[in-house]
């Protein structure tokens, strides 16, 4: 048990090691109909680095009405999870947003220490007139439950399915190893119990 309890230290100790990970904040939510008559459906996922201060964009859609213009997120409604408001992200469309389609998938990563990677509008009213003001007010945005993730076709001008993208709890590489250290000490613990 004495050599358990040594292995098991130092294992601990070799985690403390391992380099600090970036502060990512994940956010989800399946995409539906906005409008009667879309047979739309598909989800959206928005993962951000806030050391990097970039933003990871994730998504898949199926059954559009409509064929695809433009997609982004916008921010920040008066009621979580209700309403409307204008665009936050992208002036016109996620730069690389596949148009003309009713299926389809996305993935890009932008910087959103940038101007460009927001609205004008959205920079001015909700953050303060800064781009790190932007950033801040989008992430509490999100927190809140008041931004939501909008896919716009032919057939539905102002968006034919969205979401209000929800935090999503992703363990971080440090607790996985953790985790991992603590079942595997478990079950040498039992192992050497009905051994002896």
């Amino acid at each position: 048990m004495r050599r358990l309890t040594t292995w098991a230290a130092s294992l601990a100790a070799l985690t403390m090691t391992l380099p600090a990970t970036a502060a990512l904040i994940t956010y989800y939510r399946d995409l539906g109909p906005d409008v009667a008559g879309s047979s739309g459906t598909g989800w959206a996922r928005a993962t951000f680095d806030t050391d990097a201060v970039t933003m990871h964009v994730e998504a898949a859609f199926a059954e559009l009405t409509g064929t695809t213009t433009v997609a982004h997120i916008h921010c920040c409604t008066v009621d979580p999870e209700a309403g409307t408001i204008g665009v936050a992200t992208y002036p016109t469309t996620f730069p690389g947003w596949p148009v003309g389609v009713t299926s389809g998938t996305y993935d890009g990563t932008f910087d959103m220490s940038l101007a460009s990677s927001y609205t004008a509008s959205f920079i001015t009213n909700f953050g303060g007139g800064t781009v790190e003001g932007a950033f801040a007010a989008l992430l509490a945005g999100l927190d809140d439950g008041r931004a939501y993730f909008n896919i716009h076709t032919s057939f539905a001008p102002g968006g034919e399915i969205r979401g209000f993208l929800r935090s999503v709890s992703v363990p971080e590489p440090g607790s996985l190893i953790l985790l991992g250290l603590g079942l595997v000490a478990i079950a040498v613990t039992l192992r050497a119990r009905f051994r002896g």
